[in-house]
């Protein structure tokens, strides 16, 4: 991104570092010390060690005034609210302000920083099992979900294979399980018509490297083999499709997952 800075990698954090080394920290304006970590969601020190050369630096051209909270707890106030469902409001005291936390986790959507820090992160991963960073082969299925009363008839729909009245994801994965992309629509939409869509948004992002992709016998149609042959991604059918809400790693037709 042209509006971006990005830190280098620092020394790993230990449990006898006594101060936060986040960017704001060490470059910022605010105060030494950091937040005692108390909640079962909050990063260890081997967690955030792994998290901190990944997370991405920004400076913007107009400039402004410098960030006033640490790096380490704006994630941790994220992480707490997804792993517990509250509310931005419901925000325990200990994290910086609920207003603080929102606006870090929206300029972070705004930029694309949440999937940049994902892509980091899962290229990590890989390279530490011993595979290429970039994956050559995944999986694409989908899960539908019943929606509540109070999602709209416009967001929601009917899945008439799974009897199911709300919303689907459908995700491509790597061999190992690892999220690539992901989108979310009404119940309603076809697998194949999604999975188009799902390869172009992941396709489009620089040095991809995805040569074959495993799905099941939903996937079809001439609209779907034109999308994957226009990026030149092979389709191979697996040999029996997963069940809803079952697990979405599942093996291939004629073979192991070899592939890197």
């Amino acid at each position: 991104m042209s509006d971006e800075l990005t830190i280098s990698a620092v020394p790993a954090s230990t449990t006898v570092t006594p101060e936060c080394d986040c960017y704001v920290h060490r470059f910022g304006s605010i105060a030494s010390g950091q937040r005692a970590r108390c909640c079962p969601s909050d990063m260890t020190d081997a967690e955030w060690a792994e998290v901190r050369s990944a997370v991405p630096a920004w400076l913007l051209k107009r400039g402004g005034r410098p960030e006033a909270y640490c790096h380490r707890e704006m994630l941790d106030a994220v992480r707490y609210l997804v792993d517990n469902g509250v509310k931005w409001m419901a925000m325990p005291v200990d994290f910086p302000c609920w207003r603080a936390v929102y606006d870090f986790f929206r300029r972070w959507r705004t930029y694309d920083y949440v999937r940049e820090l994902h892509e980091r992160l899962r290229r990590t991963a890989r390279e530490c099992s011993g595979r290429n960073a970039e994956p050559s082969a995944g999986i694409i299925d989908s899960q539908s979900v019943d929606a509540s009363e109070t999602v709209g008839e416009d967001s929601r729909g009917c899945d008439g294979g799974t009897s199911r009245d709300g919303r689907k994801r459908h995700i491509l994965t790597d061999t190992e399980g690892l999220l690539l992309e992901v989108t979310v629509t009404t119940a309603d939409v076809h697998d194949s018509k999604a999975a188009s869509a799902l390869l172009e948004m992941f396709m489009d992002q620089p040095v991809r490297l995805l040569k074959l992709v495993w799905v099941d016998s939903a996937y079809q149609g001439p609209a779907l083999a034109k999308a994957f042959a226009r990026h030149g991604v092979r389709i191979e059918r697996s040999c029996a499709a997963p069940t809803d809400n079952a697990d979405l790693s599942y093996w291939p037709a004629g073979g192991s997952w070899s592939a890197r």
